[in-house]
Order: structure tokens, then C-alpha cells, then sequence
């Protein structure tokens, strides 16, 4: 049962990003200071790469960007003296810009065939703004406006995980500490794959997202009706935990697993419920809580009884019929029947489940839970529906997966990671070959990702983009 039923909202909310943007009703911009403050004059650039143009009346319009400054300016040719060139500069991957900004708008002098703009910076530090720029230019007194596709600096992008990784900050909303384009719980799995990304390439350029959005969301104790979604945070505040060492991220998923396991009864043998109804027991959900507590007790010295909840909920799903006689999970339990529903083979359910026998391993010693990992990563990864030609595919693909299903192979990736670097890097040439396929075939100009990872790009949110970070991720 996707979550995809109850967030169909969120799925069409994502379809403006198919619509033109339009500008955002604000005040013109502020001048922005980096290595240098906007408006330097482009004769002093430390480099000129000219990576978008556009075309109106016979003008060329060139987007202009110094890397080294991390600025740009845009200039128009082959026109005529009152022809305009300005930039735009958009702080949420293009989406929306600032009414009347026209960044440094001028015209062709008398006398000349073309002009450029003075440089402005691409990002706003001291806002924490990760930036896009384009230029935009038109001819005389014509109303037709031309504009370059956005781009941006090589800053913070010197290997594909960190043009990704940047990519996704494009999402981020400092003000709500969560991403635009997605949901609740996929915002969770943002953070995790930045943090994953933070620890495992050393970077510190966006850690600043991590105390933001705990201190933002953190009235809820990040719990609401579905227990999955609580997982998702508590495993993310795990991970907080192991790259800050800060205490507070590790009690609130103390919280979380303990508000979780709350929803645990005797009904079909045991487990735990998807949501507060307790209407339905599913894999995503049992799966999350092993992971959690076996962390958890990983991470608490003297603890007993994080490491006897995992464990008692780990036998309970073993002996449940959801990992069926191909070693894939299915979605969850008959009602009626108790037994497995015989629903889709999501990526994530295949994957979550390998982080937390990983755990389980960690915290007993146990050879045995890795064995199983393996064979259910070995059938996942061999799988002629998720994984046709040796590239991850969700079941819902080429079509629509809703709101929920462009994280699920993120989520994949990330665990089968995970397990690989417990088995002596077993799934490396697996999780390479996925990285390398996005990379090639559902990347935009700016290292935004599609849904697809054979290709061809689709469109682009911030689930998708957590998704092929984590692939970035899990293949360094």
C-alpha cells in the first residue's frame, strides 16, 4: 500500500514545475556579497564560461559564468543601440525570481552592436541561498522577451555527489526547514541523504540544514498518524546524531521509536501498525522500527531493551510470509488472512530491511543476519522487474509514482549501501553502475534527476533528487 493514495495533493502540486515560472511578488533584490558584492565590472572575471545562450531577432543572449568568483553576467550581440540584456537570479532552482530585479538591466550604447551586464553572485551565503542565474535580453522597444535555460557556478559541485547534493539544496526551504516539490516524510529522507552525503564525502557546505529543520519541526516530536513517517524522521535524527554527536538528535528518535512501537499488538502474531487506525500491517513500517531500535541500541551504552524490541520485532517479520519465496518483500498482510497480500515489490521494502539486519549484525555479532540481507539483496538486484538490465526501476515506472514513489529507490540505494560496506563492498559494481546510468541519462543542465535512472529525464522535485544523491552517495 503506497503512500501515494494520501498524497495525490502533493503529486499535483509538483506539476507546475511543467508550467513557465513566473516571477515571485517581492521587492527587487538586495545586492548580495560573496568573495565579492554584486556589480563588479566582468574585466576583472577569473574565468568566462558560457555555458546557456538564447536567441530573439537575430540577438544572442549569453549567460556568462566565472567560477572562480562564483558570479555571472549576461551579454547580448549582433544587435542594436537601445536593445536590453539584464540577468535574473533565483534562489530555488527557477522556479521564481524577484519582481523587478532585473539584475544589472542595461541597453546598447550609440554606436555599439552589443553590451553586457556587470557580474552578480550566483549564491547568498550569509542566507544560505543556493542560486541559479539566466540571462534574459530583447530587442528595442519589442515586447518578445529571451531568456537562457538557468544555470549555475561549478561551486560546491566538483564531483557528481556534490552537484547533486547542491541540486537538492535548490529544493530547500530555509524558512519551513523542510523541501519544496515533496512531502512530510520524504523531506526526512532529504536530510538523511544530505547527511549521508555530508558524512561520506567529508563536505560541510550544507550541514547548516540539519539544526534548521530539527529546530523548525521539532513542536511534534516529528509524529503523526503514520508510523512510517515517523521512522523516517527517527532514522534521520540517528543519522544527525552519528555526524554532529549532538545529544538532542538521538533523544528525539528515542521519541520517535518509542511512540512507534506504542502501536505494536497481537493481532496476526504481532508487529506493528502502518498508522493510528490499526487497520493494516505492512512491511515499510516493521522494517523502519527494526532499523531504528537496533541503531538505537547501537548508540546507547548499557542498553537492553531497544536491542530486545528490534530483535522481537525482526523474528516477528521473518515469520510474517511478507518476504516471500523469491526473497522479495511484498507490501504487507492480508487483513482477513493474515498472510501476504501479494501487493508490489517496492524498492525501499527490499532495501530498508538490509539496513536494519546490518544493524542487528552490528549489535550481536550474528553472521546470520547479514546471510539474509544478502539474499534478499542478491534477488532484488537480480530481479527482471526491479532491476531490467541491471538498472533499478519501480514498478510504477515509466508511468507516474505519485508523490511517494521517487524516493523508494533512494531508499534502496542508501541501505544496500550500507550492507555493501559490511560485506566487504560486495554491491559496489551494482551501486556504480546506478550512479553512472543517472548521470548519463536523467540529469538536466544543473544536476537535477528524474524518476528514471535508465532514462529519459522526466521531472524533477526534491524526491527525486534525494533519490539520485543517494546513489552518488552510496557509490563513493
Amino acid at each position: 500500500m503506497p503512500k501515494s493514495t494520501r498524497l495525490l495533493a502533493i503529486a499535483a502540486a509538483a506539476t507546475f514545475l511543467l508550467a513557465p515560472a513566473v516571477p515571485a511578488t517581492a521587492a527587487p533584490a538586495a545586492a548580495v556579497c560573496n568573495k565579492y558584492c554584486d556589480q563588479r565590472d566582468p574585466a576583472v572575471a577569473a574565468g568566462d564560461r558560457t555555458p546557456v545562450n538564447a536567441t530573439v531577432f537575430g540577438r544572442q543572449i549569453v549567460l556568462h559564468i566565472s567560477d572562480g568568483d562564483n558570479m555571472g553576467w549576461a551579454s547580448i550581440d549582433n544587435g542594436d543601440p537601445t536593445d536590453e540584456v539584464w540577468l535574473d537570479r533565483s534562489f530555488d532552482g527557477g522556479n521564481s525570481w524577484s519582481s523587478g530585479s532585473k539584475l544589472g538591466d542595461t541597453t546598447i550604447p550609440t554606436g555599439q552592436r552589443g553590451w553586457r551586464t556587470l557580474m552578480y553572485n550566483v549564491d547568498d551565503p550569509a542566507n544560505h541561498g543556493v542560486g541559479a542565474l539566466r540571462a534574459c535580453g530583447k530587442a528595442g522597444n519589442r515586447s518578445d522577451i529571451a531568456c537562457t535555460p538557468w544555470a549555475r557556478s561549478t561551486v560546491n559541485a566538483g564531483t557528481h555527489a556534490d552537484a547533486a547534493a547542491t541540486a537538492l539544496m535548490q529544493f530547500y526551504n530555509n524558512g519551513t526547514g523542510l523541501w519544496n516539490t515533496t512531502g512530510w516524510w520524504n523531506s526526512a529522507n532529504d536530510l538523511t541523504a544530505l547527511i549521508d552525503y555530508s558524512q561520506r564525502s567529508g563536505s560541510t557546505a550544507y550541514r547548516y540544514a540539519i539544526a534548521n529543520t530539527f529546530d523548525k519541526n521539532k513542536g511534534g516530536n516529528f509524529t503523526n498518524d503514520y508510523m512510517d513517517d515517523t521512522g523516517w524522521w527517527g532514522l534521520a535524527w540517528v543519522r544527525a546524531y552519528d555526524l554532529t554527536g549532538d545529544s538532542r538528535y538521538l533523544d528525539m528518535a528515542r521519541t520517535d521509536a518509542d511512540y512507534i512501537y506504542s502501536f505494536k499488538d497481537g493481532t496476526c502474531g504481532g508487529g506493528i501498525y502502518w498508522r493510528t487506525q490499526k487497520d493494516y500491517k505492512n512491511a515499510v513500517t516493521n522494517e523502519l522500527y527494526i532499523k531504528l531500535a537496533a541503531a538505537l541500541h547501537n548508540r546507547i551504552s548499557g542498553d537492553t531493551g531497544y536491542l530486545a524490541k528490534a530483535t522481537e520485532i525482526w523474528n516477528w517479520f521473518a515469520a510474517s510470509g511478507m518476504i516471500n519465496g523469491s526473497h522479495l518483500i511484498n507490501d504487507g498482510l492480508d487483513n482477513s488472512t493474515c498472510k501476504n497480500n501479494g501487493q508490489t515489490t517496492w524498492t525501499y521494502n527490499q532495501g530498508i530491511v538490509l539496513g536494519g539486519l546490518v544493524e542487528l549484525n552490528k549489535a550481536t555479532g550474528n553472521a546470520g543476519y547479514l546471510t539474509t540481507a544478502r539474499q534478499i539483496a542478491d534477488a532484488a538486484t537480480t530481479s527482471s522487474v526491479i532491476a531490467p538490465n541491471g538498472i533499478l526501476r519501480e514498478p510504477c515506472e515509466p508511468s507516474s509514482c505519485g508523490g511517494d514513489g521517487p524516493s523508494f529507490k533512494g531508499v534502496f540505494v542508501r541501505n544496500l549501501g550500507e550492507l555493501s560496506r559490511a560485506t566487504g563492498n560486495a554491491y559496489a559494481t551494482f551501486l556504480g553502475r546506478q550512479a553512472d546510468s543517472a548521470y548519463a541519462h536523467d540529469r538536466d543542465g544543473m544536476d537535477r534527476y528524474g524518476l528514471s535512472w535508465a532514462g529519459p529525464l522526466d521531472s524533477i522535485d526534491a524526491a527525486r533528487q534525494h533519490s539520485a544523491l543517494d546513489a552518488m552517495t552510496a557509490a563513493l
